[in-house]
Parts: C-alpha cells; sequence; structure tokens
C-alpha cells in the first residue's frame, strides 16, 4: 500500500505477513523441526513481496497517464489532439522502435512464462493471440480460460489446506492436472456463455467493476528468471546512443570502419575514395581470378599509355622485342595486385624483379619495363577492368534470364565487350530487342520462389517511345521488307565485304509501302508517311547496335575535332586579355592535342559559364567514309530502277542512323573521355610536384650526418609593421620538441639585440628559418645574417624602423646558416585544429613559425601532417581548381604513400609521437583506421617492440597486412637490449633485420648473403641467433669488400633455376641495406631560389613582373639626384634612375615628383641579390615609355588553330557599336524634361507619373536627334523621334528647328510639348472618354462585340481600344453580323486631328461618321 505521497508503508506489510504466518502456524501448515522447509518458505515470501512491490511501480506508473475526460478537457483548452501520445519519455529499448502503449495487465500476461502458469496440457493462444486478450469484444473461450486459472488456484489452495502433505509432489501435480481436465470439459460443455450459469450479461459486468477480472495478482506469478530476462532486456548505452552520426563518421566508429580494420586488406584496396577524403566510402567489388588474368593483362597493357604502345607494339618500335615480356610484367603486377592484394610500394621494392625484364641467359641486360607511375596506372586500370568484369557477369546473368539464343549476341558481341560503353550499349540492345521477352521473365512467379513483399511505387509517366509504337504496328512488317537485318548490316560493316545480301523487293518503296496501308479512312496514312516510320525502325535498331557504336566511338577518339564560338556575352566579355580569349575561336582542333593540356577543361567551364558553345565532330571525311562503309553494308548490288529507289531509301536510313544515334553518343563519350583524360593528367602532375616537395631529406649542416635532425630556430616577423608587429622566435629542439618562444620588438636596440645574441649562445641552433607575409622579411634576415657574423650595425642604415645603432659593435659570430623556408604548409597550420590542440597557448603566428621549423626537420612529415587539407596548397595555380577533389586527393595521396614507404616508418616511434603517428596512414597496407587500431594494440602492450616477429605473434597484424606493411615498419635497436646468442630464445630478441628495408621474407637471403661475405660455415653459427651473422657483417670495417665479391648474378641465376624466384634486384637492395642499413635515398633539402622567395613573400611572378608591364608605385624618397625610391603595391621595392625620368634627359627627381606621390611606372629589369636580400624592380616613368602602353605585354596568345573570319567580323562589329556608342555623346541640354536616359529607364522613369507626362532624351540615331518619350497609359510609351535643324555643335542646347514626322515643325522644346505632345494626348483622353471604348486588350473587345452580336443577331456593334502594338495608336473593331469576322481598322491620332485610313476627323463623333459612311 502506498501513502497520499505515493510512498509505500512497508511496516504494515511485514504486519500483515507475520499474522498470516502465525495463522499458518497455529494450523499445522509449517513444521517448527524442518528448518529447510522455513527457510524456503521465507524465500518465498519474499519473493512475493518483491513482485508486490514490483506490481505497485506499474500501477503507479499507469495510475500517471492521463484519463480520457482530462484528455478531452486540455483538447478543448488548447485545440490540441493528445490522443495516442506517451505522456513521458521511457529509456529506448534495444529495437530502435517505441514501445506500444499497453495497460499493466497485458504486459503482467505477456511476461508470464509457461512455466509460471503449468499450462503443459492447456492449449493457451500464442503470443500474438494473447496480445488480443484485452480486447473490448471478448471471445467466451477466452473468458473461461482465465476463470479456469482462477479455480487452479482455488482448488490449488484447497489441496493444500486439507493437509495433502502426505502426497508426493508427483501425485498433487497429477491430481491439479485430473481437476483442470474436468474443469475444462465442463466449461465447454456450458459454451462459455455466463447466461448459462444463472448470472445475466448486467450482473457479470457489475462483477468485473467489482471484483476485477482476476488478473491483479498475476505479477505474483512471475518468478526470478523473468525479472532477470526483463533486467538483461534493458538498453544497453552505445556510443551511437551519445554521439551525432557526423561525429561517428569522424572518428572512424561505423560499421564499415569497423569492417575495414578486421578485413585482411589494405585499407586503401577497400574504399572507393582517398583515404584523405572526409566521407571515404567502402568500395564493394568481387576479385577477379586466375582465369581472368591473361585478358586483364592484355586490356591493361594497351591502355597503359601511347608511348608504350608505340615503343612496344610498334613494327619499328625500339622496344618491340620486350613485347610479350611487359604484357607478362603487367600480369604479374596485376596478380599481386588484384588477386594477392598486394600494395603498389610492396610490388615496387619487393617484387621490382618480376615487372623488370628477366632473362636468365641475358642478365646483364636491364630493360625497365613498368616504372612507379605506370604501376599505378596499371592499379587504376585493373580496377576499371574489375569494374567490367562485373558488368560483363551481370549482362551475361541478364542473357540468361531472358532464356533466349541469340547467335549474334553470343558469337559477335559478347566477344568484343572490353569496355563499360560496350555492356551499357548491349544491355540496351538486349533490352530493345527482347522487351517483351523480359517484361514476360520478370513477371514469373512460382509457389517456391522466394517471398518477395510488394512495396508501393509511384507512378510513373509512361515512356513508351515512337519506336516502340511503330514495332508494335504493321510498319514493322514494312521495316522487314528492306531486305536485310539490321544485325546482318552490321556484320557486313564490321567484316567490310557482304557476308548478308539484300533480298530486293519487285515493287518500289511507295508501291510496296502501300500494302500496308490501313483500309479504315480514319486511321489511314500515306505510304511516305510509313516508309518514315520503316526508316525510322531500321535506323533504330542499326544506331542502336553495340559493335556499330564502338566503332563511332574509336573514330571519335582518332579523328574528332573541336570547335568553340563565343556567345553574345562571350564575344564582350572575353576580351583579349581574358584568359578564355586562348580558345574564343577554337577552329577545327584535334582532341588528341588537348590530352596534355587544361584548356579543355577551361573550354568547359567558359561553356558553364554561358561565354562560349562548344561543337565535337567528326572531319568531313571522317564522317563520309565512315556512312560509304554503312552505305555498302545496307545497299543492294543490283542495277534496277526499283533497287536504286530502295537504296535511296536505305540511304536515308543511314543518314538518319548517323545523325540521329551514331554521331550523339560519339560526341558524348569524346567530351567525357577528354575531360576524364585532361583531369587524370593534372591530377598526376599535381601529385608529381607534390612528390618533388617532399622526397627530400631533412635539413643537415655540413658536420652532420644523413639521418640527423636538426634544431630549429624559426623568425618570423609577421607582415613587418614596426608599430604593430613584434619579431616571434621558436626553438625546436632535435627532438621536435618545442623548448622556447618568445616575442622580440626589433634587432637594432641594443638590449633585444642583446637578447637575441643570448638565445643563440643559450640554444645553439644547427640552423635558424626564416619567413614572413611581406618584403620586410628580407629586412628581418639581412639583420639576423648580420647578428649571426658579429657583423657591426650599419651606421648609414635608412631610419624606417631598421636604422642603426652605433653604440655597439665586434659582437660574437655564429657559425649557424640563416636560410628563407618555404611556408605553404606553415600558413595552413597556423590556423589549423590540430595547432589548437597541440599549441593553445601560442599566437598564430608562433604557430606559423612551429610549422616553419618542423618543415625544416622533415618536410615529409609536416605535409602528411595536413591530411585532407593538403589540397588547400596550390601546385597547379591556373588548373588546379579544375580537378574534382577526389582524384586530386587520390593523386595527392599516392605522392605521399611513395615517399613515406620510400623512407620508412620507426614503428615505436610513432606510438609514443603523434606528430610523427601521421605517416603511419601511408605505411603500405595501412590507412587511417588500420594504423589507429595497431598503435592501440601496441600501446596495450606496453607501447614498444622489439623484433617484427610481435607484429604476428602477439596479433598485431593480420598475415596479408604484415606482409605489405612489415618492411617499410623499421624496430631502432635499443642499446639497453643486447640480442641473446641462444637461437632458441628469440621471443624478445632483437633482430638488426628489423632496422633495414628488408622484408622478413628475404630474411634468409641476407643471412645467407652475411654468411658467405663472411666465409663461414653453417658450424659455425648454428648455436647462435640467425641474424647473428648479420651483426658481424655490420660491423666488419671491410664488409663492403666482402659483400661486393659476391656474385649475386650467379646466385639470382641458381634461384631462379631452382625455384624460379626473381631476386636480381631484392639481391642488390639488400647488400645495400647490409653496408647502409635505412640509408638516405632522398634528394638533399631545397634551398629556395630568388625568384621563389619573391613569390612566396610578395606573390609576384616571372608572368606579373614582365619586362614592359606598366605598374603602380608609390614614391617612397628622392635620393638627391641620382634615383626615386619607390614601392611596388605587392610590397617590393623599386628604383627609378634619374634616366627614366623625363623624356628630356637628366632632369631633377625632385622637380618631378615628391614623396608620397603614386605613379606609373614600366618594369625594365627585376634585380635579385639572394646574398645581400636584396630584391628590386627597375623601372622606367618616362612618359613616351607609358604611352605605348603594355596591352601588347598583357595580350593573351590565341591557340594555332584560330577561326581568323569569325574573329574579324565579331571584331569588325564591336568596333562598330563602339563608334556608335561614342558618337551618342553625352547630352546637357537645360530643360526640366530632359534626361539621359534611353528608352528603358525613360519608362521605368515615367511609369510611376502621369499619362501624358513626358521625357526628352537623347536618341541613338546620332547626335542631330532627340527622342521624346510621353505616356500614353499603363504600361504603354510613345517614342517620337525629333530631327534637330542647325543642331548646336557644343551639344549644350538644341537646334533651331524641331521636325517630327516630317510634316510637324516647332521652335522649341516646350512648343513641341504643348503644340504636339500634349495636343495629342488629349485626343487621346478625348477618345478613350468616348462611350464606344473599351479598356483592356483587343482580344477582349473582340469577345465582347461576338457576345453582344449573338445576343442581339440583328444589329452590328463596332468600338475603340488601344493599339498596344503601336503606342499612340488605336484599332477600330466592328461585327457586321452574326455570320461575320471581326473587322479591324487602324485609327491614328495626329495632334491636329484622327485619322481613319486617309480620312480626316476634327473630333470623336467625326471619326464615328467617317466610319460609318465608309
Amino acid at each position: 500500500m502506498a501513502d497520499g505521497n505515493g510512498v509505500s508503508d512497508d511496516s504494515s506489510e511485514e504486519a500483515e505477513d507475520d499474522e498470516e504466518e502465525a495463522k499458518r502456524i497455529r494450523e499445522g501448515f509449517i513444521v517448527d523441526e524442518d528448518e529447510d522447509e522455513d527457510d524456503e518458505d521465507d524465500e518465498r515470501r519474499r519473493r512475493r513481496k518483491r513482485r508486490k512491490r514490483k506490481h505497485r511501480r506499474r500501477a503507479e506508473e499507469e495510475d500517471e497517464v492521463l484519463e480520457e475526460d482530462d484528455l478531452e478537457l486540455l483538447e478543448e483548452n488548447t485545440g490540441t489532439s493528445f490522443k495516442n501520445r506517451l505522456t513521458r519519455l521511457r529509456r529506448g529499448r534495444e529495437s530502435g522502435s517505441p514501445p506500444a502503449a499497453s495497460s499493466s495487465r497485458r504486459k503482467a500476461v505477456l511476461e508470464s512464462s509457461d512455466d509460471d502458469l503449468d499450462n503443459d496440457d492447456l492449449d493457451l493462444p500464442q503470443v500474438h493471440d494473447i496480445q488480443r486478450i484485452w480486447d473490448d469484444e471478448r471471445a467466451g473461450g477466452r473468458e473461461d480460460e482465465e476463470d479456469l486459472d482462477d479455480m487452479d488456484n482455488f482448488i490449488e489452495y484447497e489441496d493444500d489446506e486439507e493437509g495433502a502433505g502426505a502426497m508426493d509432489e508427483v501425485e498433487r501435480e497429477e491430481r491439479r492436472r485430473e481437476r483442470r481436465r474436468l474443469e475444462k470439459e465442463r466449461r465447454r460443455a456450458l459454451g462459455s456463455r455466463p447466461e448459462l450459469d444463472g448470472i445475466d450479461a448486467n450482473a457479470w459486468s457489475e462483477i468485473h467493476e467489482i471484483f476485477g477480472d482476476g488478473h491483479e495478482y498475476d505479477w505474483a506469478l512471475v518468478d526470478e528468471e523473468a525479472e532477470h530476462e526483463e533486467e538483461h532486456l534493458k538498453h544497453e548505452m552505445k556510443y551511437q546512443d551519445v554521439f551525432e552520426p557526423s561525429e561517428i563518421r569522424a572518428r572512424m566508429l561505423t560499421e564499415d570502419d569497423d569492417l575495414i580494420r578486421a578485413q585482411d586488406i589494405p585499407e586503401r584496396m577497400q574504399l572507393a575514395t582517398s583515404s584523405l577524403s572526409q566521407s571515404s566510402t567502402l568500395s564493394l567489388h568481387t576479385t577477379i581470378t586466375e582465369t581472368d588474368l591473361d585478358d586483364a593483362a592484355m586490356w591493361v597493357t594497351v591502355r597503359l599509355s601511347s608511348r608504350k604502345t608505340r615503343d612496344f607494339f610498334s613494327p619499328d618500335g625500339p622496344y618491340n622485342k620486350y613485347r610479350e615480356p611487359l604484357v607478362m610484367a603487367v600480369s604479374y603486377a596485376l596478380r599481386y595486385l588484384l588477386i594477392q592484394e598486394f600494395e603498389v610500394p610492396y610490388i615496387w621494392t619487393h617484387k621490382r624483379d618480376y615487372i623488370t625484364y628477366f632473362n636468365p641467359q641475358e642478365m646483364r641486360t636491364q630493360v625497365e619495363l613498368i616504372s612507379l607511375s605506370e604501376l599505378w596506372r596499371i592499379y587504376t586500370l585493373g580496377q576499371k577492368y574489375r569494374s567490367l568484369v562485373e558488368r560483363r557477369n551481370a549482362l551475361a546473368s541478364l542473357y540468361a534470364r531472358l532464356g533466349v539464343e541469340d547467335q549474334y549476341f553470343t558469337e559477335h558481341i559478347r566477344a568484343k565487350i572490353d569496355s563499360v560503353e560496350v555492356v551499357a550499349d548491349a544491355t540496351e540492345w538486349l533490352a530493345m530487342k527482347y522487351k517483351a521477352k523480359k517484361q514476360d521473365t520478370y513477371d514469373f512467379h512460382f509457389h517456391d520462389d522466394d517471398e518477395h513483399h510488394e512495396t508501393k511505387k509511384r507512378k510513373i509517366p509512361s515512356r513508351t517511345s515512337a519506336y516502340e509504337v511503330a514495332k508494335k504496328s504493321v510498319v514493322s512488317k514494312l521495316a522487314d521488307g528492306f531486305g536485310i537485318r539490321p544485325h546482318e548490316i552490321a556484320q557486313n560493316f564490321m567484316n567490310g565485304d557482304h557476308a548478308h545480301f539484300v533480298d530486293d523487293q519487285e515493287l518500289n518503296p511507295v508501291a510496296y509501302a502501300e500494302q500496308f496501308m490501313d483500309p479504315e479512312v480514319t486511321n489511314d496514312q500515306p505510304p511516305e508517311e510509313l516508309l518514315r516510320r520503316a526508316r525510322m525502325i531500321l535506323a533504330t535498331e542499326v544506331g542502336k547496335d553495340p559493335l556499330l557504336r564502338q566503332e563511332m566511338r574509336m573514330m571519335f577518339k582518332n579523328d574528332a575535332q573541336i570547335s568553340v564560338l563565343p556567345t553574345e556575352r562571350g564575344v564582350n566579355k572575353i576580351d583579349e586579355h581574358h584568359p578564355y580569349f586562348n580558345f574564343k575561336y577554337l577552329y577545327h582542333k584535334n582532341i588528341n592535342q588537348m590530352l596534355d593540356t587544361s584548356q579543355f577543361l577551361h573550354i568547359i567551364a567558359a561553356e558553364a559559364d554561358h561565354l562560349v558553345t562548344v561543337s565535337i565532330f567528326l572531319p568531313s571525311e571522317a564522317k563520309a567514309q565512315f556512312e560509304r562503309r554503312l552505305n555498302d553494308a545496307f545497299a543492294s548490288d543490283s542495277y534496277s530502277d526499283t533497287a536504286k529507289s530502295w537504296n535511296e531509301e536505305r540511304a536515308r536510313v543511314v543518314q538518319e542512323t548517323m545523325e540521329n544515334h551514331l554521331i550523339p553518343v560519339g560526341v558524348k563519350w569524346a567530351r567525357e573521355w577528354v575531360r576524364e583524360e585532361v583531369e587524370d593528367a593534372l591530377a598526376n602532375r599535381c601529385g608529381g610536384i607534390l612528390k618533388d616537395r617532399i622526397d627530400v631529406a631533412p635539413f643537415i649542416t655540413a658536420d652532420m650526418r644523413p639521418g640527423d635532425t636538426a634544431s630549429v630556430l624559426a623568425m618570423s616577423w609577421g607582415k613587418g609593421d614596426p608599430q604593430k608587429d613584434a619579431i616571434t622566435v621558436v626553438f625546436l629542439d632535435e627532438a621536435g620538441r618545442l623548448r622556447e618562444h618568445t616575442k622580440i620588438d626589433n634587432l637594432v636596440d641594443t638590449e633585444t639585440r642583446d637578447e637575441f645574441v643570448d638565445l643563440l649562445r643559450r640554444r645553439r641552433p644547427d640552423v635558424i628559418a626564416i619567413s614572413g607575409f611581406s618584403m620586410a622579411t628580407t629586412k628581418l634576415a639581412q639583420r639576423v645574417k648580420d647578428i649571426v657574423r658579429g657583423k657591426p650595425q650599419d651606421e648609414t642604415a635608412a631610419p624606417d624602423g631598421w636604422g642603426a645603432d652605433p653604440k655597439d659593435s665586434n659582437e660574437q659570430a655564429f657559425n649557424i646558416p640563416v636560410i628563407y623556408v618555404s611556408d605553404e604548409v606553415a600558413r595552413i597550420y597556423q590556423h589549423s585544429k590540430r595547432a589548437g590542440e597541440e599549441y593553445s597557448a601560442l599566437s598564430p603566428i608562433a604557430k606559423y613559425c612551429v610549422g616553419l621549423a618542423r618543415y625544416t626537420q622533415s618536410p615529409m612529415n609536416e605535409y602528411a601532417a595536413l591530411g585532407a587539407d593538403i589540397s588547400a596548397i596550390m601546385f597547379e595555380d591556373e588548373d588546379q581548381h579544375l580537378i574534382p577533389k577526389e582524384k586530386l586527393l587520390f593523386a595527392l595521396e599516392r605522392a605521399l604513400v611513395d615517399v613515406t614507404n620510400k623512407v620508412g616508418v620507426d614503428i615505436n616511434r610513432a606510438v609514443n609521437d603523434s606528430y610523427y603517428q601521421s605517416l603511419l596512414p601511408f605505411v603500405c597496407g595501412l590507412g587511417p583506421r588500420k594504423s589507429q587500431s595497431l598503435v592501440q594494440k601496441i600501446a596495450g602492450i606496453g607501447g614498444h617492440l622489439v623484433n617484427r616477429d610481435q607484429f604476428i605473434k602477439a596479433g598485431l597484424l593480420t598475415t596479408n597486412i604484415f606482409l605489405n606493411a612489415s618492411g617499410f615498419l623499421h624496430i631502432s635497436h635499443d642499446a639497453e637490449l643486447k640480442p641473446t646468442k641462444n637461437r632458441h630464445i628469440d621471443d624478445d630478441v632483437q633482430d638488426p633485420l628489423d632496422s633495414t628495408r628488408i622484408h622478413p621474407e628475404d630474411y634468409e637471403l641476407a643471412r645467407k648473403m652475411a654468411t658467405d661475405a663472411l666465409e663461414l660455415d653453417e658450424e659455425d653459427i648454428h648455436d647462435e641467433h640467425p641474424s647473428h651473422v648479420v651483426s658481424l657483417i655490420m660491423q666488419d670495417d671491410d664488409n663492403e669488400k666482402k659483400l661486393n665479391e659476391l656474385n649475386l648474378v650467379e646466385f639470382a641465376v641458381n634461384m631462379f633455376e631452382a625455384n624460379e624466384d626473381r631476386k636480381r634486384h631484392t639481391l642488390n637492395d639488400i647488400r645495400e641495406e647490409l653496408l647502409k642499413p635505412l640509408s638516405e635515398q632522398r634528394k638533399p633539402f631545397p634551398t629556395l631560389q630568388p625568384w621563389d622567395i619573391l613569390t612566396m613573400l610578395s606573390g609576384e611572378t616571372r608572368r606579373t613582373l614582365r619586362m614592359g608591364l606598366i605598374v603602380s608605385v608609390l614614391v617612397l624618397r628622392v635620393v638627391k639626384q641620382d634615383f626615386v625610391v619607390v614601392r611596388l603595391d605587392s610590397g617590393v621595392e623599386g628604383v627609378i634612375n634619374v634616366g627614366y625620368m623625363s623624356d628630356e634627359g637628366n632632369i631633377a627627381p625632385a622637380s618631378i615628383v615628391n614623396k608620397g606621390q603614386t605613379i606609373q611606372g614600366v618594369v625594365v629589369e627585376v634585380k635579385l641579390d639572394l646574398t645581400q636580400d636584396q630584391f628590386l624592380v627597375e623601372l622606367s616613368a618616362r612618359p613616351n615609355d607609358l604611352a605605348a602602353g603594355d596591352g601588347l605585354f598583357r595580350k593573351v596568345k590565341h591557340d594555332e588553330m584560330w577561326n581568323v573570319q569569325q574573329h574579324e567580323r565579331d571584331s569588325e562589329m564591336q568596333a562598330r557599336k563602339k563608334r556608335a556608342k561614342v558618337d551618342q555623346t553625352r547630352r546637357v541640354i537645360k530643360h526640366p524634361n530632359f534626361h539621359n536616359f534611353n528608352a528603358n529607364q525613360a519608362e521605368n522613369y515615367l511609369d510611376k507619373q502621369q499619362r501624358g507626362d513626358v521625357v526628352i532624351r537623347p536618341s541613338s540615331k546620332g547626335a542631330d536627334h532627340l527622342a521624346v518619350t510621353w505616356k500614353v497609359d499603363e504600361k504603354l510609351y510613345q517614342h517620337i523621334d525629333v530631327t534637330e535643324i542647325n543642331i548646336d555643335p557644343t551639344g549644350q542646347g538644341v537646334g533651331g528647328l524641331l521636325v517630327v514626322d516630317e510634316k510637324h515643325q516647332y521652335a522649341d522644346l516646350d512648343e513641341l510639348i504643348v503644340n504636339h505632345v500634349q495636343a495629342t494626348a488629349r485626343r487621346v483622353e478625348e477618345l478613350m472618354a468616348h462611350e464606344k471604348f473599351k479598356h483592356g486588350s483587343e482580344d477582349e473587345l473582340h469577345s465582347f462585340l461576338k457576345n453582344f452580336v449573338m445576343a442581339n443577331p440583328a444589329k452590328s456593334i463596332y468600338g475603340f481600344t488601344l493599339n498596344r502594338r503601336k503606342p499612340g495608336h488605336f484599332s477600330l473593331c466592328f461585327l457586321a453580323n452574326k455570320g461575320s469576322t471581326v473587322q479591324t481598322w487602324p485609327v491614328r491620332v495626329a495632334p491636329e486631328a484622327y485619322y481613319l485610313f486617309e480620312a480626316t476627323a476634327a473630333g470623336v463623333p467625326e471619326l464615328c461618321d467617317a466610319f460609318k459612311v465608309r
């Protein structure tokens, strides 16, 4: 029970239990001696109490549900429906759907188990029936069963009360079952009707209301097992319940990510996109088999490159004799890539012998069959071939489901399916040819088919084509009369002969077509129309032939040309300085000449901007040749007139096939093919540029060894403003840790200068790296170099913030190089999330300096750490934005993968250094997910590996991933761990080969080479660690001589003859690693060239500072009589010598320019002196030099394939428009109604004015004309041309005489307005006020007239309305009688009268009379 507050009163429950217990003892139910029974009864009571409390909690939750009356009251007051709403939020269950609202009674029944109810022999309903047990209209049998359960409990209680203790449990159970059976039979005999028991229905319902339905205590039937099951069903919290889906994807915690981590396949091979992409998707593909390999090798080889095809497959190619080894090398590469699933770096490093020329008889001959870039190309083409195989298999399945036998498809089409385009064509061809069969196939369902649940689909509009309509009609029989089937035409075309002949008709085409005319006159079509439809059927079927379409695509690939013409907008916008001018009038350029440049992508971009139109077409000769071959394959060889007539019809079919089907297919394909090729070429170019930038070693000084890391002091002055920007200094030690950062106001004052010297003295950096955002950085570099060299300050330095302080001199010199460092990565890093997490306390400029220092220590690591942000770096300034981001990321990722695996990754350092860890995803076989998992696993076993064997023994990597990655994951030697001499204790033993690039599968070769080089026997090293001999050869002072004495060529030949292993290149690599483990193979750290520094600090390039360009400069100071110092907008300083100041010669500069003045200058020469940190531009300000302009230098060079005639025509048209615009001088006339408007502006101005208002404006007809615009009606304006006689040459006034229509002359504008415009307006108003005038359009007046005559057939009627096609005129419309049509006569309004044709009317009545008389 619960108190008023809903709190359970446990004490009252305990009292009731105690009384009940005492009563049972008194009545002899419990024997005191039986302590076990006491314990059982106590436990039973505790269970019962728990069930009671649980039931009470459910009842309280039920009580909290609002009653129906309350809901109705809420609906009345709020107007909102509250039906079927849950009253509170509940914790979600494991299934994603919310639980259905149900009563506690239903829950109790559902939660009761079969054992609890003792229903072994009762036919109780199943779960889906039980869920309907509380329906309002219960079945009688259900009530009986519930009563039966109640009776069972009652009878069971009597058994216990009668002291059936003498019975054992089995006998008691038998009695219960017997009573239940008898009770069930009795109830069945009664028919489960209450009135048969002597109780009517009303009384029965009252009993239910008072006593309930017998299920109030169902909770007591629930045992502990059900409670435990319910607890287990409670929702377990998962990260999907906490994080947003986007956050889960960012953290790589989706199911796809887990699948990628788990599969023993390299991560990049599992992705359909780049692993750098923020939206990487899983690639779903099937692996090709060995049976596909030969076909795949040939398919890929011929598509590698045009150069490869020319060199290896041309009869006169330089490598023609290596054609078969090339195909074999491609076959090996594809096997490793697509079947064994090894990544490109693994094949390039450890299986190089299989992709180079290897002949035991010609071991001295070394031919590189496949380069690294071509190996990546093979991988890409292999993926495309795999996709092609999947599509071919799908096509074969479709063909099999059709259940047809098509000889042409199986013998001709299937054998030539070598591209996805042909697969698509063949699918479309089958669908066209067997559409009805296909529909029937998919409509068949059998009794043993899998059940498919029907899903409602939106009704889509019918797409029955004209071809399908004609094919189902009698016209298809007429098409058969052309004497040859479409696929036979294609076969004739492909074979170049007449394997299939044409069956000639005896009748000419028209006569033959007449036989198929419909006898019904209503549906009758002329024979010409029937022939047209028959031609359409044949053209469609021939045009959809896959082989003909492929031939057309190949013709477009070889011969297609492209032309470009500007739109009207492009003619005006693309001038000679516009970058699109290069192809503005491109004319008949072969598309193969566009594959190596970005021109086509720019053309597509211009087309998207509606500046040009692009046309791709075949040359006339190629098109005519294809059409002639198709005609020959289709035409009859007979010479009769009938045959000639039929050949003419066939020629029309061929022409329709070409124009409507084959050529559009070729155009569409060629456009996409060129775009794909150019995008791939540009992306690869960007990847090559990135590879050049990262395939460089860290900076080292002359006294450092390769592999050492320099400590770096990075400095930047930011934008270089002495008043705002301080010098930021950051120091990173050899391990890349930030040791010190500070800000220095300047390097001029003695105090700050000493502070900087003290910093150098304390930290002793190996190098000082400098960069910044302005040309002031050069002054910082100059000052730092002076301090490092111990040079005294220059007393004559300019007072611009870097002025001299002569107190200090003879400072200590430091042997520290000062270099400029590229900052493209640092600019991105300073504002990145990564920088904020690593150095949250640093300012952006300090983070920028950290980026500079890290780049100096490892360019490769700094670029790799950018992740997807690497696409923000511009590798191709003008073209990179045209490359799709995914393609760009693919190319950049491959460059990072190549260089990372070339160097290798120290796995122990990667586990403990999060910055260095950014290289791990680019290791062969790994990726972001697998590398993350690997780091976590290594951290779980202590965070340190001793040897590569632990990758497998500790379950860190799966087998295939280990084979891919192990050769590139190095384990550096720990000096504290010494290798054991016992060869059997090797679990935690270092192996010197683990710190080399040698793959574990080649360890035995390395040990064999070391053993042979040291001339040791097996007995000498029997008890040693297998790699002990490797340690000996590495430490041997004469190891190079001993290893070079080995005959590796003979060794390679022996291995090939014994096991067909190709190891020549591998053996050479092993020798190099034994001599110099992990030697530096990258280029030295690059020093920036002067132009690179100038571009980095100012943005100026060789193109923007070409000689002859005119630039704007600011005069900084005038130095005596010698020169003027200026500064460009980019911050680059320049100088104008006195000889370049004026045309007259040596004139004092001070008399020509002043400090702070902005002038124009012509670039004469750019002078760059990196040793003195001087970057100057020499300029000329002579008027003659400036007058010539720089248009010639800024002009964009047009393509060689140029439409000269069209260019000249458009240029002449533009020139005429410009001359007309110049002639239309801006008039200034002092009159209140004069405005310098054009026609549209005048109408917009008058739109809000009254009718009759006037605007006087200049005329486009010349300087001796004026235009007068006045408002006739809403949205109706009349423009009057006024000719000026004796025009004012200054344009300030009007001519002495103003003439309108050569009839009306006025002395001035006021007279023209009053006597012409206003007089005309008054007459317009007068006519509009007449009863015969009707507002609205002329069509509305026509409708009015017709309706009037229909109502009054004996009368005629007329009316006036405004002529909106001729403002200022009216239309007189009349209808003479019911049978006539509406006639319209023009009425012209002049200042003096109305004119109806030649008749003149002084007023409206006279106008009406004139109409009636006429």
